[in-house]
């Protein structure tokens, strides 16, 4: 497990020190690059993100790798007002979105980074070089409206014109800008444009006690609320060295499942809606809504707003009204399998989606992408199997994986991960212990980091904290904002009709990125 440590301390001047299952090597930052390098291409660690931080010290920024139960910070340090870094970008291309972030919103540059600025904020609403997360008494920089932007076109050939889709749907779509490139039908180049309803959320954070924070970071996708705010708890726990009762751990586990079942749903209504099959959408949004008033009953709220907590859950559940939300979930899955069965069985569906929107292994990696758009592509960076948590490294379950990449590949893993998290739920309920749902965390000042697999990827977080509990520096790295980077290479080379489908088998969310 160490053999990479033993090269990058043979090969460069670095220091090793190691906290719990991290493992920080500090550098300068010309090394980061090369020894970013062989981590992710020699020894084939997962990039997870980028971190900054800045304290009376000076700046820190962590690059987070993760691999076989260990978590790997890369940490360079710069006491410079405006410090420079040198960009990883040109080693591994999906740090790149992290540092056109960091720039936009510190004012910070990376050295060799091809493209800076106008990213979240917008130029035609934000001048350049405001830095609004520099500064720590700047006010909310978030934003409510939008202007239109004028096109980057690249494409230059006869018949070649540029087609803007967005940023403004009917229903409940919300605000994203794609760009699309085209000679006649086929899409040659697809440019998103995210960040129309920024909100600051990391900015927000700043000072607040840990339990609001919880609330504000719940609110970012209310999708994924449980397993976002399950993630910060989970570096406040590792801040404050403790660990959920058993009782509780059952608990987060069971709404994790519930919360992947009712998502993995709503993305396939979503795929059927995008293919015209009205009916079969409708079906699924039906059972989307019977596990979303299973959600209410349990807990007070369709989205579990409010159950995770630091130390454990906001409210036991006994036993017994456990059991019934299985057999409950159980009768959902039957009904869901009817409807299953009946798509890939049907060659028309099957027309649309089967060798569309294909990702190959070399993009899903270079690109970080998460979740089940990774597994498609037969990449398993499932974090419950990767860093495995709560009870997840004691229960026996298998990951879905598809080798082909395509639209029909993605369905298949959400169709896979819904009987899946059932297995589980009716696993984890067989014998479930007695006690306390939670325990009170005493606060120290430290910093910890999370990671969980919500339902569209890995959802990792990290977190400052002061004595009292209050959050001195906030980091939110969601699932959507990996695979919005890496969306445009399942479209291009595409016809147009095919673009409201091959979106849809990605599953993504527009809030997570607009946080």
């Amino acid at each position: 497990m160490y053999d990479f440590l033993n090269q990058i301390q043979s090969s460069f001047s670095v220091k090793i020190k190691e906290k719990d299952d991290c493992i920080y090597i500090l550098c300068p930052s010309n090394l980061s690059p090369k020894i970013c390098d062989i981590l992710f291409s020699k020894f084939d660690y997962i990039f997870s993100g980028i971190i900054l931080d800045r304290d009376d010290m000076g700046w820190k920024l962590y690059y987070i790798f993760f691999k076989a139960h260990k978590v790997v910070l890369v940490e360079v340090s710069s006491s410079r007002p405006i410090p420079i870094f040198h960009s990883i970008s040109p080693y591994i291309h999906g740090a790149d979105w992290h540092e056109r972030e960091i720039e936009d919103l510190f004012g910070i540059r990376f050295q060799g980074h091809p493209k800076l600025g106008n990213f979240v904020l917008h130029d035609d609403v934000w001048p350049e070089g405001v830095a609004p997360m520099m500064h720590k008494d700047f006010p909310d920089p978030s934003f409510d409206y939008w202007q239109d932007l004028p096109p980057q076109r690249l494409l230059d050939a006869k018949g070649a014109f540029v087609m803007s889709v967005g940023p403004v749907f009917s229903g409940e779509a919300e605000s994203v800008h794609f760009q699309i490139e085209t000679i006649g039908e086929e899409i040659v180049r697809c440019y998103p444009r995210l960040f129309y309803k920024y909100r600051a959320v990391e900015k927000k954070a700043e000072l607040m006690e840990i339990d609001r924070v919880i609330f504000l970071c719940e609110r970012i996708n209310g999708k994924s609320a449980f397993s976002s705010a399950l993630c910060l708890c989970q570096a406040v726990e590792d801040i404050c060295g403790i660990t959920p009762p058993p009782r509780a751990q059952v608990l987060r586990v069971f709404f994790c499942e519930l919360e992947r079942i009712r998502h993995h749903i709503g993305v396939i209504e979503g795929i059927c809606s995008s293919t015209g099959l009205w009916i079969a959408s409708n079906a699924m949004g039906i059972l989307e809504e019977r596990v979303l008033r299973l959600c209410c009953t349990l807990t007070g709220h369709r989205y579990l707003f409010g159950m995770a907590i630091a130390g454990g859950v906001s409210k036991d559940i006994s036993s017994e009204t456990l059991k019934e939300a299985s057999e409950e979930l159980e009768r959902v899955f039957l009904e869901f399998k009817e409807i299953e069965d009946l798509l890939v069985s049907t060659s028309s569906f099957l027309d649309r989606i089967e060798e569309v929107g294909v990702l190959n292994r070399s993009q899903v990696r270079d690109y970080a992408m998460v979740g089940p758009v990774a597994r498609g592509c037969e990449i398993i960076n499932d974090m419950r199997v990767v860093r495995p948590y709560l009870l997840y490294s004691h229960i026996n379950f298998g990951i879905p994986t598809e080798r082909e990449g395509d639209g029909y590949a993605r369905l298949r893993v959400f169709c896979a991960e819904i009987e899946q998290s059932l297995r589980i739920i009716k696993e984890i309920i067989q014998d479930i212990p007695g006690g306390p749902v939670a325990i009170t965390p005493e606060y120290r000042a430290g910093s910890g980091v999370g990671a969980v697999e919500a339902p569209g990827g890995a959802n990792i977080q990290w977190v400052r904290i002061d004595e009292g509990g209050r959050v001195l520096r906030y980091r939110i790295i969601p699932p959507s904002f990996m695979n919005w980077h890496g969306f445009h290479n399942a479209v291009e080379g595409f016809a147009f009709q095919d673009f409201p489908i091959i979106l849809a088998t990605f599953g993504l969310s527009v809030a997570e990125n607009d946080r």
